[in-house]
């Protein structure tokens, strides 16, 4: 399996480009419309042709690539079940396997962030996160329907069932880091320790964080797959 970890600085998004070294298939998760030439050019670099855009979520923070991406590529956009998303090629489910040769990536809703929200694991040992759990923090639950409860929910019986070992991929970081683990997160995240159900919430009621600079654009823009209205 070819997996790189690809980033945005403007908005501090990651994006993964996971591809099966067999059937030189592809997927970008998250893709980034800023970033749509630097994707296609290492597509074509490695040989690779891209099959599906996954997106984790209606994002509030920046554009997809998926739309523009379709269009010189002709892949699927997929997109959560739920999601607002009258444009999208294909819905996910959770449970459901997506496979690109020999890779599997399974979708495993993360309600919470979003009600519409999806991680995805990857042949069983990578965890792409999305906005649900973060590097020692977690995704906003007071916008786009978010829910507390619901993501504490979602990473504590779902995510924090996971191996130890599973390695953590986000949505974003804002401090450079790239990688966590499961069992990392469980030790040291302060979100999650010494935290239950209702004092989480409680503290999530209470972040009080600004909103997202491109909220306005981003939110109608990815229910468009990108193309702006």
């Amino acid at each position: 399996m070819l997996f790189r970890q690809l980033f945005d600085p403007e908005t501090s998004t990651y994006t993964y480009l996971i591809a099966d070294e067999t059937t030189q298939e592809a997927v970008l998760v998250d893709p980034v419309l800023e970033q749509v030439e630097r994707d296609i050019t290492l597509l074509e670099q490695l040989g690779l042709t891209l099959r599906y855009c996954l997106e984790t979520h209606v994002h509030a923070d920046h554009i997809t690539g998926t739309g523009k991406l379709r269009e010189r590529t002709g892949c699927l956009g997929i997109v959560p079940e739920n999601a607002i998303v009258n444009c999208a090629d294909r819905l996910i489910k959770d449970g459901e396997i997506l496979e690109i040769g020999d890779v599997k990536i399974k979708a495993i809703a993360t309600l919470g962030h979003t009600d519409s929200h999806m991680a995805y694991l990857v042949n069983g040992e990578r965890l792409l996160t999305g906005d649900s759990l973060l590097i020692r923090g977690c995704g906003r639950t007071d916008f786009q329907s978010g829910n507390a409860g619901l993501l504490y929910d979602h990473i504590t019986q779902k995510l924090f069932t996971l191996p130890d070992q599973t390695a953590v991929y986000p949505g974003h970081d804002y401090q450079g880091r790239t990688v966590s683990t499961i069992g990392e997160e469980k030790q040291f995240n302060p979100r999650f320790v010494g935290k239950d159900r209702n004092s989480f919430i409680e503290m999530m009621n209470n972040l009080n964080l600004p909103n997202p600079k491109k909220i306005a654009e981003a939110v109608p823009a990815n229910q468009l797959c990108g193309n702006q209205a």
